[in-house]
């Protein structure tokens, strides 16, 4: 009788067994991959960081993503998406489409911020040099290399040319957290008459021009705004009815260095130094054969600012007086 029982026993054990790995099965068929165990390529927030892609490219919510190597003028059916990056109409500079852009020189005149803002043009001409060989480089990589040194936050206006010439060098530009990105034309034609010799863009084309350098920066992510400059600062009422449709704010500056064709950094200093106060715009150019002496004078730069107690800035956080 006892080992009737002990064998009814063993088999109610062995079909409850049976019938809960059964469930087991069906729940894992009918759920997929619902364990606690992250999905493959994906690192889990428990690891240091927000879940996201474990190969290192940002997810979503990192305001510093790079973008795969563009060879030519991106499109919207070509770039790729950026779920990281605030749609245009959110980020820094950014004015409601249809209306005349403002335009502004600098911030608040109080506390300490000022902006290092670096022009990167590129014409055709300029492309004709370097192609040529009677030009080495219109990028400065010492200048990028003492910011990134120092950690000194800095905006760049960059030409659709440029980028397209200098694609490894933007993304660089793009992935650090201190740099923000602007709008500096495409091709840095004038946008008015008698704008210091430049070529000009003719008028059915100045939206374009400018919407389509928005759309070559766009995949390289980072902190991108819809601040733009005019080559030259120059504008009229026609060109900034122009920008209208694209809802960006227009830069110029109070701080003029006159670096361009500079043959000596002293007078690049003096004219930073003596005109800057807080909420100042300080343009400089970073492309290094048509502005030589800038990485020379920087540093100076730097070193007048700190003992006159002004911190370098984004442009976005001068312009609207955080910190």
């Amino acid at each position: 009788m006892f080992a009737k029982v002990f064998r009814i026993g063993l088999i109610s054990v062995a079909a409850a067994a049976l019938v809960g790995a059964l469930v087991l099965v069906v729940a894992v068929v009918r759920g997929g991959a619902t364990s606690a165990t992250p999905e493959a390529g994906t690192v889990p927030s428990w690891a240091g960081g927000p879940a996201g892609p474990a190969d290192g490219t940002p997810g979503a919510g990192s305001a510093t993503a790079t973008a795969p190597h563009p060879t030519g003028p991106a499109t919207p059916s070509t770039a790729p998406t950026r779920t990281s990056s605030p749609s245009a109409n959110e980020r820094p500079g950014a004015t409601r489409p249809g209306t005349r852009p403002p335009v502004v020189g600098h911030g608040p005149r109080s506390g300490n911020l000022v902006a290092l803002t670096f022009d990167a043009d590129m014409t055709d001409s300029m492309l004709a040099n370097l192609r040529n060989g009677r030009v080495r480089s219109y990028a400065n990589l010492r200048i990028i290399e003492l910011l990134e040194r120092e950690r000194i936050p800095a905006t760049f206006f960059l030409t659709g040319k440029w980028v397209e010439r200098y694609p490894d060098l933007t993304r660089r530009l793009a992935g650090n957290s201190r740099f923000e990105l602007a709008n500096h034309t495409y091709g840095h034609l004038a946008f008015t008459p008698n704008c210091y010799g430049l070529p000009r863009v003719p008028s059915s084309r100045m939206t374009e021009d400018v919407a389509r350098t928005f759309r070559l920066i766009e995949p390289y992510g980072g902190r991108q705004t819809r601040y733009f400059r005019f080559p030259g600062l120059c504008h009229d009422g026609a060109s900034l009815s122009a920008l209208a449709p694209l809802g960006v704010t227009v830069v110029d500056g109070d701080v003029v260095s006159g670096d361009p064709f500079a043959t000596a950094w002293r007078p690049i200093v003096n004219a930073v130094l003596s005109k800057v106060k807080p909420g100042s715009v300080v343009v400089l150019h970073v492309t290094e054969a048509n502005a030589a002496m800038t990485d020379e004078a920087l540093p100076h730069i730097l070193r007048g600012l700190r003992e006159r107690g002004l911190s370098p800035a984004p442009l976005s956080e001068v312009l609207s007086g955080a910190r």
